[in-house]
């Protein structure tokens, strides 16, 4: 029994050392089928050299197995970089930063350029052929020839370095632009490889045309400038579309090297890398050896030293200001814009001339103690501070659609940043006085009506503390006169008792309607222009006089659209809105009409030979601090001021009249008159001739004719009086319940 134990456990035992045997084997021809398959040219290989003396099979043998292997790692890291160039979004090859370019109101004129970086997009067909021809014979010229790696240049590459030493670019445009438009580490193996890769992704996804138009415009051109329009620009002051061959192959040789070969650094070196240039596309058959004869005797102009500085301007600081507040975040990042203005060339560049000429003039004046431009500008740039000479600012806006045609913020914005014309807020000073009167309009009273001048008594003016008396500026003083010579004179007494009747909170509510929107003290002293304000306010405010008493919002953004001419922002256009009565605005503009042929803006006429029909009051603040002036045409309202940074007195008479009025003058005569025409200033709308009362502004009474008070005006049709005198009561009558205030009593 044991031994027939022992046999069945042998027999056993053997039976699974077979079946474990026959596993294996199976095993054995399941890794050879499967090794044969993946080295499938081994296998051929082997078969068709089993005839083959050992040798030579075993050579074979190893050849495809190199061969099997590297092709093995080829796909694998194909497949890698192929997947890491996958997670880069390609439309990033055509989003560039690029300058936004502002146009002037024709939208033609350039006037300057905001945000993104120093670049100005083009399209293929706007760039001169002859850079494309250099561009392709200096950088790759094979380009249309090969696909996203170049092979040849990839071997010679390699070769030169073999046996010179020598390392030589292989990158072909497209991966030039890949390197351009990605961030990651091109000089490495692995960036050159992820590069590969990214080439052939733009490849597959843009046309050649395309890929060399996207690299021109990402090309680096040293000092900040990028793209060929940006280059053709700075460095030739022509568009890229005009480029000579000569000045082609001079930008295309610098691009190497932009900061070494610049020729604004080295003349030299970028004629002689021109001269390259211009041998390697005779050697590919661009041009013939005659024509790179002679664009070398051709003579380049080069932006000279004077023109290099881009100079800024207040009219730009103004466009800016406003594009950050229209412009979403990302379409002030990557720039690209055409932002067309209301800002007329002409009109802006004869206000920035008068400011500076006539202000130089007050420098020269004896007696003028302050800091003159000049010193200024004699000081080392490193040493210089604020300036401290005499500024003027300028705003210059279109009635019927507030556009803001011209805006100065100061002599020189490379000096001073400060834009006066938007933020400079100066006391305004007599300028307000029209406003004061306007209300006192609205509320009843006529031109004609009687006021008093003398001084003021003690608790005479509501709301005045202590002795307030203002005086007049010439130190005199008069019984009565009317309201039309009391605002054409300037007359503070007589001002202060119009405002008086015509009360603090409506001039104030007034005040708030043309545009002085800030705070404004609540005392007498508002009546006389006690507070500050900006040259644009009261060139707004003012247009209020020529428009019978309507307000247009300014503006200096028209329209702005993208590259592809899209409308990004259609413009706010025209914003009217009524701030006054119309009848009260013209009687305040006839009145300022006069100011300007007989009171202290009569100069404008008489020595500066404006003779269209317009407006204006001139204003002076105290020892000559401020100097205003502000007036209008039918067409167009300019306020002009002039004064010192620090509040210091300008100069001995300083006045308006003779600081502010003469740049008004040179600004309204440059106007074109086919543009702005300047109709007369007669009113539009209904009149009424009837007999008023100069104590009252109401109805003339048989009592008013007994004492003499009753005269004939000529009314607007929207201030009628609807009650008769009731300080003359000879039979009064009311005509309406609804009786206006008294005007200002007579005594």
């Amino acid at each position: 029994m044991a031994a027939k134990k022992k046999k069945s456990a042998k027999r056993k035992t053997t039976k699974k050392r077979a079946a474990k045997k026959t596993q294996n084997r199976k095993r054995r021809s399941q890794r050879s089928t499967f090794f044969r398959l993946l080295f499938w040219p081994v296998t051929i290989v082997d078969l068709a050299t089993q005839k083959w003396h050992p040798f030579w099979n075993w050579c074979a043998r190893s050849v495809a197995t190199c061969f099997t292997i590297g092709f093995a790692l080829f796909v694998a890291a194909a497949s890698f970089y192929w997947l890491r160039a996958s997670t880069y979004d390609l439309d990033k090859i055509t989003e560039m930063p690029a300058r936004s370019i502002v146009y002037a109101n024709d939208g033609e004129t350039e006037i300057g350029t905001v945000h993104g970086d120093n670049r100005l997009m083009l399209k293929f067909n706007q760039i001169a052929p002859s850079f494309k021809q250099a561009l392709i014979a200096r950088e790759d010229a094979r380009f249309y020839k090969h696909g996203a790696i170049d092979p040849r240049g990839l071997v010679r590459a390699f070769s030169r370095f073999i046996t010179r030493g020598k390392k030589e670019g292989a990158s072909t445009i497209t991966m030039q632009l890949a390197d351009n438009s990605f961030s990651y580490d091109g000089k490495s193996i692995d960036g050159k490889l992820l590069e590969m890769a990214l080439a052939v992704r733009i490849e597959n996804r843009y046309s050649k045309d395309e890929i060399l138009e996207n690299y021109m415009n990402r090309i680096f051109w040293g000092h900040s400038i990028r793209g060929i329009e940006a280059a053709s620009r700075t460095y030739f002051e022509k568009p890229a579309s005009q480029l000579t061959l000569s000045e082609s192959a001079l930008l295309a040789g610098i691009i190497r090297g932009p900061n070494t070969f610049s020729p604004f650094v080295d003349f030299e070196a970028a004629l002689n890398q021109r001269d390259v240039t211009l041998s390697r596309m005779v050697h590919y058959d661009f041009i013939t050896q005659a024509q790179a004869e002679e664009a070398k005797k051709e003579e380049l102009h080069i932006r000279p030293n004077g023109r290099r500085i881009i100079h800024d301007s207040y009219a730009m600081d103004a466009i800016r200001r406003d594009l950050e507040v229209i412009l979403e975040k990302h379409n002030i990042e990557m720039g690209g814009l055409h932002v067309i203005t209301t800002i007329d060339p002409a009109l802006q560049k004869a206000a920035e001339e008068s400011v500076e000429k006539r202000l130089k003039a007050v420098e020269s004046r004896s007696g003028f103690n302050h800091q003159t431009r000049n010193q200024f500008l004699q000081i080392p740039a490193k040493k210089r501070k604020a300036p401290n000479y005499i500024q003027g600012a300028v705003v210059c806006i279109e009635n019927k659609s507030g556009a803001i045609r011209a805006i100065v913020g100061g002599r020189n914005a490379d000096e001073s940043k400060f834009n006066r014309a938007l933020y400079g807020r100066r006391q305004i000073g007599s300028i307000f006085k029209p406003f004061v009167y306007m209300t006192a309009f609205d509320k009843g009273m006529q031109p004609g009506a009687w006021v008093r001048d003398s001084r003021i008594r003690p608790g005479e003016i509501k709301g005045a503390y202590g002795n307030w008396s203002p005086a007049n500026s010439d130190r005199t003083y008069e019984n009565m006169m009317t309201v039309r010579e009391a605002l054409a004179r300037s007359r503070n007494t007589a001002s202060v008792r119009i405002g008086d009747y015509a009360k603090i909170e409506n001039v104030l509510e007034t005040a708030r309607k043309v545009g002085f929107e800030q705070e404004i003290p609540k005392t007498p002293a508002t009546y006389l222009g006690a507070f500050e304000a900006t040259p644009q306010q009261v060139a707004q405010a003012y247009s209020a006089f020529p428009n019978g008493g309507v307000i247009y919002r300014p503006f200096i953004i028209a329209q702005i659209t993208d590259a592809d001419g899209n409308v990004v922002y259609p413009g706010s256009g025209a914003m009217p809105y009524q701030a006054a009565k119309t009848g009260s605005a013209w009687l305040v503009s006839d009145t300022l009409e006069e100011v300007t042929k007989r009171g202290t803006a009569a100069s404008l006429r008489s020595s500066h030979g404006f003779d269209a029909p317009c407006g204006g009051k001139t204003g002076t603040t105290d020892n000559y601090r401020d100097a205003w002036f502000a007036g209008y045409t039918s067409s167009l309202t300019c306020a002009v001021w002039v004064g010192m940074d620090d509040n210091k007195p300008t100069v001995h008479r300083g006045y308006g009249s003779t600081l502010a009025l003469p740049i008004w003058a040179d600004v309204m005569k440059s106007a074109n008159r086919s543009q702005y025409p300047t109709h007369s200033l007669e009113p539009n709308f209904p009149f009424k001739k009837m007999r008023l009362c100069r104590y009252t502004s109401q109805v003339a009474t048989n009592g008013c004719e007994q004492q003499r008070t009753a005269y004939t005006a000529e009314v607007p049709s929207d201030l009628i009086p609807k009650h008769t005198c009731d300080n003359h009561p000879v039979r009064a009558q009311v005509i309406d319940e609804a009786a206006p205030p008294r005007a200002v009593p007579a005594r």
